[in-house]
């Protein structure tokens, strides 16, 4: 398929000045075909672009409620020396499909029924938008499910992945926290199960050991909390404020859908770096280890750390050492 771009990419900013969100509408000659069946035109997608453009790019692809801005979300890997060097390397990362930073969501699609390949052809639709040939694909958590996707569906195009704290195949354990967060969300919709359904993923993203060191004892917000009770209120309310309940809703369905199978696994020669966690209780390491051994041409490697899921966020100055030494190999 070939796509008409609205806008032309917006040139890098000079040294010193933040980066700025880019916006293009794609497929607007051609249309994208969704893997439901249903047949989308005019999709926008919003990404951030870093470096020097070039025939070949580092595709970084994020989480579930991220977005494209990967130098404020990602510090411990960006940066000048770092695995993700904007002067070493051209830096993509586009907002999901169906999420709700820029890209074209639910109900602009007018649809629900996405998947993680429909996230990732847009993408390359997006690369091929921009000149970019060949990608390495860099992603933790639902990003890291989308480079599976990624080496599924556009093998020959990727030359490198890092999948970071990601399975191959949504398990019944993360289907079901998935399940009871929709549940919350049309439950008490406009704003309030949404909250909810946040606080169960933050139970899953970290892990007991993470919350005994850091949210023990009485709260500091409130008289007479807990601070884990007043902590998960915050990141409730905090994520409310800024996300789509519909998006919400898309996205995991999405990911429970994700279950690639052992053969296609066995299928992909692509090199690849498998990062496991060691504490993490929502994509347990051994999980992730037994699916990374299906691949023929993977490296496992695990993350000591007692900060559970989340830790590919919070501890990634110790990951960063592991992932540039794998895509400067």
């Amino acid at each position: 398929m070939t796509a008409a771009a609205a806008v032309a990419p917006t040139a890098a900013p000079p040294p010193g000045e933040a980066p700025q969100r880019c916006s293009v509408v794609l497929f607007r000659t051609a249309p994208l075909l969704l893997d439901s069946g249903q047949v989308v035109s005019d999709v926008r997608v919003a990404y951030h672009s870093y470096g020097t453009p070039s025939r070949e790019a580092v595709l970084v692809l994020h989480a579930l409620t991220g977005d494209s801005a990967v130098h404020q979300w990602w510090p411990g890997l960006f940066g000048a020396g770092k695995a993700l060097d904007p002067a070493r390397d051209f830096i993509v990362c586009s907002n999901v499909l169906g999420g709700c930073a820029g890209t074209s969501g639910p109900t602009e699609l007018g649809t629900d029924e996405l998947s993680l390949r429909d996230m990732v052809r847009l993408q390359r639709e997006l690369l091929r938008h921009l000149g970019v040939e060949r990608v390495s694909v860099v992603g933790g958590s639902m990003g890291g499910m989308q480079a599976y996707a990624w080496l599924n569906t556009f093998p020959d195009l990727v030359t490198k992945a890092v999948i970071i704290g990601a399975p191959a195949r949504h398990s019944p354990w993360a289907t079901g926290l998935n399940t009871a967060a929709r549940s919350a969300i049309r439950a008490a919709p406009g704003g309030a199960g949404l909250q909810v359904a946040r606080q169960i993923a933050m139970l899953s993203y970290r892990s007991p050991q993470s919350f005994a060191q850091t949210q023990a004892g009485p709260s500091a917000r409130r008289v007479g909390q807990a601070a884990i009770s007043t902590y998960l209120e915050y990141q409730g309310q905090k994520l409310a404020d800024r996300f789509c309940e519909r998006s919400y809703l898309a996205l995991t369905n999405a990911m429970d859908r994700f279950q690639l199978t052992d053969a296609e696994l066995k299928l992909m020669q692509t090199p690849t770096l498998v990062v496991g966690i060691s504490s993490d209780q929502l994509y347990p390491a051994w999980e992730v280890r037994e699916q990374a051994g299906r691949l023929p041409r993977a490296t496992y490697w695990e993350l000591e750390s007692p900060h559970g899921h989340d830790a590919f966020l919070m501890d990634a100055s110790v990951l960063e050492e592991r992932v540039q030494a794998f895509l400067e190999r």
